[in-house]
């Protein structure tokens, strides 16, 4: 099958007098280093393609600013701010650390008693900021208002044909999530190998790789599959500004890519989360309960614990999110020297490793 995107795949990296390598790239470094062009960081106005993921009780202002400041795109998680109210405080919070472009994690939940989500919408138009991720639920009922807003809209999507569903609904692009990731990976089980390609082959929009992202190589290979850039989150809770407890970070360090486990299957709401006594409770309760499983029966492993793991440090309070990818995450960088360290490893990657294979 040919794929649709294939006349796109144009990386460049930037400087101000352009060296040409190959075909289709230019290489070069200037005073802020190797700056790379793609679809992502054009839509975004950004430096480097690579965004820092909406996470529960890690994004706040410190982490998004220092993420944007860097170069990247840094993201603010709506829910954690209790009501619109403070998360229009926390959006300006954010505005006075940086003059980066930054967005905000709206995620839609299928819940009885949903959040204000009218006012969050609101709250996030009111503060001036121009991108959202959504993920969830479709975010369709929203999306007029947003782009009305002149916001532009990137949704996290686990398969092809929730990518596709994002595309036609309006979105402006997506960050496809594969089975690596942390967080809910989705029911089909397909790593990135399979559907980066496959979402290259399909959509028309730009998108991001998600799930297994931490360094050049990562960035690399998402480029190389069809994407145009990478979404990180659990690397990023390992940096000197994420604002969580010092044992959150030790723990993704001492982790390994074997330390991860799948939960709640039974319920259809799958998530990766590091392995810990509280873990090991819940799915001992689903091998026992099977298919007869409720959320009540593991609420005490699941309600309310993100507060007592990344603010308190309490890392057998219940479960969370955290990618096979900690197995690659081996220090506790700033997000500065993480990706400069990213895009100088991909500019080495590129101009060395690869053309390397080249016979001339």
């Amino acid at each position: 099958m040919p794929c649709r995107n294939s006349g796109r795949l144009r990386t460049e990296f930037r400087e101000n007098a352009h060296v040409s390598a190959t075909p289709g790239m230019d290489f070069g470094e200037n005073s802020k280093g190797d700056l790379m062009k793609t679809r992502i960081t054009d839509l975004f106005h950004i430096e480097h393609p690579i965004i820092q993921g909406g996470m529960h009780y890690v994004g706040f202002a410190e982490l998004a600013a220092a993420v944007s400041n860097a170069g990247g795109l840094g993201i603010i998680t709506g829910l954690t701010q209790k009501t619109p109210e403070l998360l229009a405080k926390e959006i300006e919070r954010c505005h006075k650390m940086t003059d980066k472009p930054f967005g905000v994690n709206l995620t839609f939940l299928p819940t009885v008693m949903a959040p204000d989500y009218p006012g969050y919408v609101s709250a996030i138009i009111d503060s001036g900021v121009k991108i959202v991720e959504t993920a969830g639920r479709n975010p369709e009922q929203y999306l007029p208002k947003l782009k009305d807003a002149g916001i532009k809209v990137i949704h996290k999507c686990t398969s092809v044909r929730h990518a596709l569903k994002a595309e036609s609904i309006g979105c402006d692009a997506v960050s496809v999530d594969g089975f690596e990731c942390g967080g809910h990976p989705g029911e089909d089980d397909i790593p990135n190998m399979i559907l980066l390609p496959r979402a290259a082959e399909e959509l028309t929009i730009p998108f991001v790789a998600s799930g297994g992202m931490a360094d050049g190589r990562s960035l690399v290979a998402a480029l190389a599959l069809g994407a145009d850039g990478i979404n990180m989150g659990t690397r990023f809770i390992a940096t000197q500004e994420a604002p969580v407890h010092e044992n959150v970070k030790q723990a993704i360090l001492n982790a390994t890519e074997l330390d991860t486990r799948l939960i709640m299957r039974p319920l259809k709401n799958t998530e990766r989360v590091l392995n810990n006594p509280a873990v090991e409770r819940l799915r001992e309760k689903e091998a026992l309960l099977g298919n007869n499983i409720q959320f009540e029966d593991i609420i005490e492993e699941v309600a309310g614990v993100y507060p007592k793991i990344m603010t308190q440090g309490d890392m057998d309070a219940g479960a969370w999110s955290c990618g096979m990818v900690a197995g690659l995450i081996h220090d506790i960088p700033t997000c500065k020297d993480l990706i400069s360290r990213i895009m100088a490893e991909a500019k080495s990657l590129i101009e060395e490793r690869l053309t390397g294979f080249l016979d001339e």
